[in-house]
């Protein structure tokens, strides 16, 4: 696999609304080329025969069944909140 080029990570840092350094550029260009490479290897394994999975192993899911009930009177969902504002809850900021 040829390597990324500068411009190629120029173009990804701008999809992904990021701002990299030269240094920082050229780090990523020799490591997302080793992922691609990565990627390369993967596609040459034969797989002929291979049935599709989507899971290693045998997968169930522990959550309940998402079935649509009635919604909670406001009320009963206010009065179990730790601290309110009129009618929304208040919380903890996340993120300063």
């Amino acid at each position: 696999m040829d390597p990324l080029t500068p411009k190629d990570v120029e173009h990804i840092a701008q999809l992904a609304y990021i701002k990299l350094s030269e240094a920082e550029a050229e780090n990523m260009r020799v490591q997302l080329t080793d992922i691609l490479g990565h990627f390369a290897s993967l596609s040459a394994v034969d797989t002929d025969g291979v049935e599709a999975t989507g899971h290693t192993t045998d997968s169930n899911t522990v959550m309940r069944k998402d079935v649509p009930q009635p919604p909670m009177d406001q009320q009963d969902v206010l009065r179990n909140a730790p601290d309110r504002d009129g009618e929304f809850i208040r919380v903890r900021p996340v993120m300063e």
